[in-house]
């Protein structure tokens, strides 16, 4: 065989090899484990400023260096701990009056705060709101019976095992050596530990429990006020041998910490004048400590687990969630971006089961601090959650959705206090539908047709009855509201969206923007896929849907591209930062009322001109998506592998791209990597997002196509 004919067969035989996917099976061709174990989390850093963590999804816990909250006080925070400071004197809730705005002539109410009412809005803006279940640290002291500081510790060490979810944390303090693991259940919000040492003999190793009243703040790195003793209790309950109940009041809010130790230690009470919410478990004549402490809001009659018990438990759930779903493995790769790109990958899944597989949909900054007082943004839940249909790992996501069919009554009510049809979604909440005032979480739109998204990505994988039953009545009376919504133009015979409206890039004025492109082909989407149930369901097609549908305003155009909505100005110069949400139809939604060769010249256009250090960090995989639907697998890559500040992960895989953690840079990376890997309706062949360069071999095995 001649030397060139062969060099190209062995060329495209090396391309044909280079992406191996398989689709939705129980195949496992991956060395999963040793995916994850090369990334394992390793530090000796004594001031960090993220936390390592451990947790089930419902609740986290973060630690320093010590393996505990000793000398950083992160937080310990759960989906279910929510908390309202007392209303303003002769307030109540239901007299919020909002604000009324002209709506193609006719005054609508929105939830907007008001220069009436500035008390009792600032108090619906920043209650209710996530509190600190509490610290747990270390009281360290050094042979003279003084404090033993940070800068006392010598050859400190840290290690996440991610494939077990133990950490394992040493240093050592006057030279003798102290060993702790730190892990938390996964069936119940219990956090195990175990201590090893001389110094645990020696009483120089205590553990110290502190509580702290909720903070007013938001984007509190370190949560409470532990200065207001008076304003709240802890009330010692229940005490045995080894075990402990201590109930905890905070106004109208009450939870209850029980503890659990196996060796011979007291727990005793601090001062009860300076710190009368603060205690201490004291070990006695032993060198080892372990014991749980578990957090509930209701008092809890079964028996704690013990720490050995919490650390198998740990070790067992957390390596079949590796096992479970998707995988991918680039480490055949000669691009020498593979081994970031896979140590976000990894550490994001980490992340996201730790902080975001809860009860509730997850706040923008997961479990580790109070972002946004810890109110969760509906228009968000696309971010944190769509990748685990994605990565075959549907419970996870499925556990918050109940919210849809619990929210369908007041959203129906908000949509009537409008005058329009059926149900309007909120845009900020908690654990009950009341939204934030604000103008962008009353103007907001591109939200709503998330339940309907939600709702097929269920069908898709799991088709039946019983499917269509659970989201009949949130996909049909949201598509109501939406084609109620979309306001005709007897002028053109159109139906357009908005004024007033706050759209995905949040940078225009809602009085006067109307059309954004993003939102009309979402709305064409949700109404698409409507009908599509009505016919899954044998019954007969909504005629005021089709008509909204076949008269909605095409996606706006300028100059041969298209552009952010329809009247605005100076696009390419004045609005080219935030959000590009028109590159987000054809990528991260699958392109209705899309003309692909317009949509290819304007994202590159965007690739030329945007402003990528003023985005948010969701934006760069949405962009991806967009690339890889397009045809530039390379240019996707580029997009995930972006050198902007806004899309940086640090040690422990907790990203940047908005007030800092910003979890939605995680969730979407684990989504653009699945659509790349996974394909997307239509697409063809193995990894079909990634490059066919020769530089990247790609194994993934058991994704689920994007739509």
């Amino acid at each position: 065989m001649k030397p060139l004919i062969q060099a190209i067969l062995i060329g495209a035989l090396s391309l044909s090899l280079a992406t191996r996917c398989t689709m939705t099976d129980t195949k496992q061709l991956i060395d999963r484990k040793a995916v994850v174990d090369r990334h394992r989390v390793i530090s000796d850093s004594t001031h960090p400023k993220s936390p390592a963590q451990v947790g089930n999804g419902e609740l986290a816990f973060g630690v320093d260096i010590t393996g505990l909250q000793t000398f950083v006080p992160f937080n310990t925070l759960s989906h279910w701990s929510w908390h309202s400071f007392p209303l303003p004197e002769g307030q109540r809730t239901e007299d919020f009056k909002g604000s009324m705005l002209d709506t193609h002539g006719r005054m609508v109410k929105y939830d907007i705060g008001n220069d009436a009412q500035p008390e009792l809005s600032s108090w619906l803006a920043g209650n209710p709101h996530l509190y600190n279940l509490g610290r747990i640290g270390f009281l360290l002291l050094k042979s003279d019976g003084t404090r033993a500081e940070m800068s006392d510790l010598k050859n400190p060490h840290q290690e996440i095992d991610l494939w077990n979810g133990i950490i394992y944390s040493s240093f050592e303090l006057e030279g003798k050596p102290v060993n702790v693991e730190t892990a938390c259940a996964q069936t119940s919000d219990v956090i195990g530990v175990s201590v090893m040492s001389d110094l645990v003999k020696k009483g120089q190793v205590k553990i110290l429990l502190d509580f702290p009243y909720p903070d007013a703040g938001q984007f509190s790195e370190y949560m409470g006020d532990y200065t207001k003793h008076e304003a709240h209790s802890s009330k010692m309950e229940k005490t045995g041998k080894n075990s402990a109940v201590i109930a905890r009041k905070m106004d109208d809010a009450k939870y209850f910490v029980s503890l659990n130790w196996t060796s011979n230690a007291d727990l005793l009470s601090g001062d009860t004048i300076s710190s009368p919410h603060r205690f201490y478990l004291n070990p006695i004549q032993s060198s080892k400590i372990a014991f749980t402490c578990k957090f509930s809001p209701e008092e809890s009659s079964l028996p704690l687990l013990t720490a050995s018990q919490v650390f198998m438990e740990s070790s067992g759930s957390w390596s079949e969630f590796w096992k479970s779903g998707a995988a991918i493995d680039l480490s055949g790769s000669k691009d020498p971006r593979w081994k970031e790109l896979e140590r976000r990958i990894v550490l994001s899944q980490y992340l996201m089961k730790v902080n975001e597989a809860g009860s509730f949909p997850p706040q923008e900054s997961g479990l580790v601090n109070n972002g946004w007082f810890g109110r969760y943004h509906f228009e968000m839940t696309w971010w944190h959650l769509v990748h685990y249909a994605l990565w075959n790992r549907w419970p996870e996501m499925d556990k918050s959705l109940h919210v849809f069919n619990d929210f369908l009554p007041t959203s129906k009510k908000r949509a009537a206090e409008q005058g329009y049809k059926d149900a309007r979604w909120p845009k900020c909440t908690a654990d009950f539908d009341r939204d934030w005032p604000h103008p962008i979480h009353a103007l907001l739109i591109w939200q709503q047709p998330h339940s309907i998204y939600f709702a097929e990505l269920d069908y898709r994988l799991h088709p039946g009855q019983a499917t269509l039953d659970k989201w009949k009545d949130v996909v049909f009376e949201t598509a109501e509201f939406m084609a109620d919504y979309a306001w005709y133009d007897e002028n053109n015979d159109r139906y357009i969206l908005g004024p007033p409206v706050f759209i995905m890039s949040e940078n225009t004025k809602p009085e006067v923007t109307f059309n954004p492109a993003f939102e009309l082909s979402y709305w064409r989407f949700g109404l698409r896929t409507a009908q599509l149930w009505k016919e899954r369901l044998k019954q007969v097609r909504d005629p005021k849907w089709d008509d909204v549908f076949k008269k909605l305003s095409p996606l706006p155009q300028q100059d041969g591209l298209y552009i952010t909505h329809e009247n605005i100005d100076s696009m390419w110069t004045n609005f080219n930062f935030e959000h590009p949400g028109l590159t987000g139809v054809f990528g991260m939604l699958p392109g209705d009322g899309v003309d692909t060769a317009c949509f290819k010249k304007t994202l590159e256009k965007v690739f030329a001109c945007w402003n990528f250090n003023r985005v948010w960090g969701w934006d760069f995989p949405m962009l991806a998506m967009a690339a890889a639907r397009t045809g530039n697998p390379e240019k996707a890559i580029d997009m995930l592998m972006h050198p902007s500040p806004n899309f940086q992960f640090d040690e422990h895989g907790l990203a940047t791209g908005g007030p800092w953690p910003y979890f939605p840079s995680n969730g979407a990376l684990l989504t653009a990597v699945a659509m790349m890997a996974g394909g997307w309706d239509g697409s063809n062949g193995d990894a079909p997002g990634f490059p066919k360069n020769g530089l990247w071999v790609v194994k993934c095995e058991n994704f689920n196509k994007m739509q």
